[in-house]
């Protein structure tokens, strides 16, 4: 597994991800993901688990709701990414990129996470 990031800027907006509605979103895809709404510490103020085909994966949301952390394949990665992108506004850069910021792919609206993949492996 690897860990990726989807992220926005905290200091240039004032949305925050709600994770009772990304968790709504997750379970549309992987209706058997086991969701932890306990805080246990800064970067994991929320955590969704789930074995996919993939991996298993690891999400965690940061307890500012700006960053989820992403420990798992590159696909099941991206898809995740792009499901949150559907809850950032449109106006506000999200950015997906590994735990060493070896790749920065800034996540338009309406994108596919094959399209994300595209640009990830393009950018690596």
């Amino acid at each position: 597994m690897t860990t990726f990031m989807a992220l926005v800027d905290s200091a240039a907006t004032s949305w925050r991800a709600d994770p009772v509605a990304l968790t709504l979103a997750i379970q549309a895809v992987w209706a058997e993901v086991e969701v932890d709404a306990s805080r246990r510490s800064e970067a994991c103020s929320f955590q969704w688990t789930v074995e996919t085909e993939e991996d298993p994966v690891e999400a965690y949301l940061h307890q500012d709701g700006t960053c989820l952390y992403l420990d798992t394949s590159l696909a099941d990665a991206a898809r995740l990414a792009c499901i949150f992108r559907r809850f950032v506004p449109p106006d506000v850069e999200l950015i997906f990129c590994d735990e060493g910021y070896n790749l920065h792919v800034p996540i338009r609206p309406g994108t596919i996470d094959a399209e994300l993949i595209e640009q990830v492996n393009a950018d690596g």
